[in-house]
Parts: structure tokens; C-alpha cells; sequence
């Protein structure tokens, strides 16, 4: 009887070994969790967080009115938008709300994101990213003095059809620290830009937490099964709260359980938090770009109050980061976001800035952008221009603007972007450009790198007309100079608001 039982077993485990491939054999999910209120007790967690002996204690880590071209712009092609700031709602929320905002919750790049732009696109393009030009001379609404623009159209041969990011390796940093309790539009500035202690008071439905939690949860929706998952969460100290380990692998539904269940404390240290952030990539034996896209996504209300704070060391952080191939992109929550934080480190490369202003709207921007948001495909873009009558005064849409003067204009990351009836989401840098001759003739050479360390570029002459008369090569030019004089007047405005501020004060 028994060796009847035992033949029996044998044919049964045959047959499940011939019908299931090894893809089918059902894995068991890991609930991996590690975190829980009690963690900063627990010596053993501690030491997992932190790597043992490799970090010091937690405490310390701290006349043409119309184009002359027809526009070529099928709607089934991708194109760019910039890195940095990817909308203004901080801008947004803080006038509803009645406060004055910081001048670096709005900029132009941000702006533009918020638009569709006809790009200048005159023919196919058939590689992965083709600049197109369009010029413009509009008067000045304060001088009435004529001021000579040209855009750089953002267009790629890359079809939308064709797209799919590559397998991602995401870390999740989640700031935990006691300002994010206290609710989601409770100012922390007055209307001069000084910092106010937050007052025990009215109680609102959603506290930055919970906004925050939810919208970690919402994330995790857009991963797919051989994608990998790592959470950090940060106060005073650094917490890691799940190792990294595939999607497939993960008990997915128990993660965001816990994830809506954490609670604030502490202060607020973002170093710590991305300390172990970066260790865990530095565990990963692959961080190929050619296979994997690597990012860490930190959400914050950016108040740091503990550690290191200063750009030379977070800032240093990231940017080592983003040399071996591991970006960042910042999820900003609450109306009383620190965006001059913010606005220094996704000067970076392979950085964005994305702002919830409700968990629903920003439920509807991952569900459209998540794949755009974390594949960048253009690296070090660099436009030279040589003319003898034109030199670049001013570049608008590029977190570099800054750096972008005279000859030369650089960008670091273009990330991909929709297009919509012919014109592409945030598709678009202009230039100004200061007039010293009547000479017209521009030539314009372009280079660039992809994701894997591919350089391409191209060349092209374009020529302004001698007439000042005012035109608008297409109604994209005409609609970024219009956004970026917004914004200057606005910038303006709330520097001259701060500097009547500290005058009262005095």
C-alpha cells in the first residue's frame, strides 16, 4: 500500500513538472516591511538601515503675422519638454489661498508645461531629437522698443507607439518628519517670505501625510511585475522601510496598507534619508541604462530643519547620483514648499519637480506622465550660435537659463512629451537675443548625448529679415514670449512685495 502512495506522489509531481513552466509556478508574495514607529529602538533595524558600520551614527548623517512654413507635427511622434520644474501649482495654491508666494514657486519652464506648443516643425524628423527654429520680433509693452526672439522647437522622430520605458529600478524616499502633519495649505511664511510657527487652530481635512501616503500608494499602481521597489522614509534619521526587490516578488497590496498607515514625526533631515537611498543602488549588481532606468522619487514638503542643508552637501549627493546613471525626481507637497530647495537641485541632471496640490490631480498626472517622468532620453543639450549681428541675452524654459549666455545655450535633460492636435506639451525654449548689427545670418550647431552615452548633433542657418516691423514666425513664439513676460512681471511683483516688506520692518 505504501509503495502504491509513494508511485502515486512520484506520478503527481511528473505531472506538474511537465504542465508548469517555471513562470507558472506560483511564487509566494514577501510582505518586506521593515518599519514601524518603534524602528528608532530597535538597534538591529538600525543597523540594517544603515549599513552597519559603514555610516556613522544616525544622528550625525545627515510682417509675417503668420508662419510662412506649414507646420509638420503628427500627432502618433513624441516630443521634449526640459527637465526641472514640471507646473507652477505651488505658485497657484498659495495666491487661492491668499499668501504671497516665493519667487521661485514659479518660473517658466514650469509654466510652459502647463501649455501645448506648435514647435516649428517644417518636415519628418527621423532620429531621436530634431531642433526646429522660429523667430519673432515683438515690441516691448514698457519701452515700445522692438526685442528679437527665437524659439527652439523640441521635436523627436520618436513615435508614441513605439515608446515603452525600460525596466525601473525606483527607490521611493518618503519625508516623515512632524511638518508634515499639519495641514495640507497651512502657510509656514508670512507674505514677506519670513518663516511663522504654525499655530494650534482650525482643523482641515488632510494633513500633508496623508496627501503624501497617498500618493506613494498611487505610484506604486504604475509599476510593473519586473520592476524593482525600495522605501526610505527620513525624520531626525534615515528608515529603510523596504529593501528593493521586484514588483512580481512583492506583496504589493500589504506594502501600501503599511504605507497608509505611517505617521509623522521628528524633524527633518533629507540627507539621511537619501544616504540610504543611494546605498541601496549602490547594492544593486546592474545599474545599466541601456537595460534599467534608475531614480529615486523624494517627496517632501522640503522644511529641513536637521542635518546638513546646505547645496554642497544634499546637492553633492545628488549630483554623484546622477553621474553613474541614478536621477531624481521631487514631488513637492503642501502650499508652504521650500521651491528655492527645490529649485537648485533639479538643476541636476536627469532631475524633475512635480508639485500635488490634490491627491485626484496628481492621481491624473501619474496616470498620464509616469512613464515620461521617469525615462529621460536627452542629456546635455548644447546650442551654439555664431552670427555677427545677434548675440543670446537671455534663455527662457531651461533650468539653466543662467548659465545660457553670449554664444552658447545648455540644457540638461529633455524628458519625453505629448503631443496634441500638432503641438507638443512644454515644447519649447526661447531666446532672446540682443541686436548689434544689421548683419541677419545665424548658424545654429546642436549636440547631444542619449541615455546611453550616444553623442549626435546637427547644423543650421536661419536669417532674421532687417525690418523691426513686428511678426511671429507661428503661434508657438508668439505664446511662449507672452509666458515668459508673464512671469517676469510676476517675479517682479513679488520681489518688489518682499523688498516693501523688510522696508516696514526697518
Amino acid at each position: 500500500m505504501k509503495g502504491r502512495t509513494f508511485t502515486a506522489l512520484l506520478i503527481a509531481v511528473s505531472l506538474v513538472s511537465f504542465f508548469c513552466t517555471p513562470k507558472e509556478i506560483i511564487k509566494e508574495k514577501v510582505d518586506d516591511w521593515q518599519y514601524s514607529i518603534d524602528s528608532f529602538e530597535d538597534e538591529e533595524y538600525l543597523k540594517r538601515s544603515f549599513g552597519g558600520s559603514q555610516m556613522s551614527s544616525p544622528v550625525m548623517t545627515g510682417g509675417m503675422s503668420q508662419s510662412v512654413y506649414e507646420n509638420y507635427a503628427p500627432d502618433d511622434e513624441l516630443g521634449f519638454s526640459v527637465g526641472g520644474a514640471k507646473d507652477i501649482n505651488n505658485f497657484r495654491e498659495n495666491i487661492e489661498n491668499g499668501y504671497l508666494p516665493l519667487p521661485t514657486d514659479i518660473t517658466v519652464e514650469g509654466i510652459y508645461y502647463d501649455y501645448f506648443f506648435e514647435t516649428g516643425q517644417t518636415k519628418p524628423c527621423e532620429k531621436l531629437f530634431c531642433p526646429s527654429y522660429s523667430r519673432a520680433v515683438s515690441y516691448d509693452p514698457f519701452t515700445g522698443e522692438p526685442v528679437y526672439y527665437l524659439s527652439v522647437g523640441l521635436n523627436s522622430g520618436l513615435k508614441e507607439s513605439d515608446f515603452s520605458r525600460k525596466k525601473l529600478n525606483l527607490v521611493i524616499v518618503l519625508d516623515i518628519s512632524g511638518s508634515m502633519s499639519s495641514p495640507f495649505n497651512r502657510y509656514y511664511y508670512d507674505r514677506f517670505g519670513n518663516t511663522q510657527e504654525v499655530e494650534d487652530g482650525e482643523d482641515f481635512d488632510k494633513s500633508k501625510m496623508e496627501i503624501a501616503n497617498r500618493a506613494v500608494a498611487d505610484l506604486m499602481e504604475h509599476l510593473e511585475p519586473d520592476d524593482k521597489l525600495g522605501i526610505v522614509l527620513f525624520d531626525d534619521m534615515g528608515y529603510l522601510a523596504k529593501p528593493l526587490r521586484r514588483v512580481d516578488e512583492t506583496d504589493m497590496e500589504s506594502i501600501k496598507g503599511h504605507v497608509l498607515e505611517i505617521t509623522p514625526r521628528g524633524g527633518t533631515n533629507m540627507e539621511a534619508g537619501m544616504q540610504i537611498a543611494t546605498a541601496l543602488f549602490d547594492s544593486l549588481e546592474n545599474l545599466d541604462r541601456s537595460e534599467y532606468e534608475n531614480r529615486v522619487i523624494f517627496l517632501t514638503d522640503a522644511m529641513p530643519n536637521t542635518g546638513s542643508t546646505d547645496e554642497n552637501s544634499l546637492f553633492g549627493m545628488f549630483e554623484k547620483n546622477s553621474k553613474r546613471g541614478v536621477f531624481t525626481t521631487f514631488i513637492g507637497i503642501g502650499v508652504d514648499l521650500n521651491t528655492e530647495l527645490v529649485e537648485i537641485l533639479t538643476k541636476i541632471k536627469g532631475a524633475n519637480y512635480f508639485s500635488v496640490h490634490s491627491p485626484s490631480a496628481f492621481r491624473e498626472q501619474m496616470d498620464e506622465n509616469f512613464d515620461f517622468m521617469v525615462t529621460p532620453l536627452v542629456f546635455d543639450l548644447e546650442l551654439v550660435l555664431e552670427a555677427e549681428g545677434y548675440r543670446i541675452e537671455k534663455v527662457y524654459g531651461s533650468p539653466e537659463a543662467d548659465l545660457s549666455t553670449g554664444e552658447i545655450m545648455k540644457v540638461n535633460t529633455l524628458f519625453p512629451s505629448k503631443r496634441t492636435d500638432g503641438e507638443t506639451r512644454g515644447g519649447l525654449v526661447l531666446l532672446r537675443l540682443k541686436k548689434i548689427s544689421e548683419d541677419g545670418e545665424i548658424s545654429l550647431s546642436v549636440s547631444y548625448e542619449d541615455r546611453n552615452g550616444r553623442k549626435d548633433g546637427e547644423a543650421q542657418s536661419i536669417e532674421f529679415s532687417s525690418s523691426d516691423e513686428e511678426y511671429y514666425e507661428n503661434s508657438g513664439i508668439r505664446k511662449g514670449i507672452l509666458l515668459a513676460r508673464f512671469v517676469e512681471l510676476v517675479k517682479s511683483w513679488l520681489a518688489d512685495e518682499r523688498a516693501q516688506g523688510l522696508y516696514l520692518e526697518d
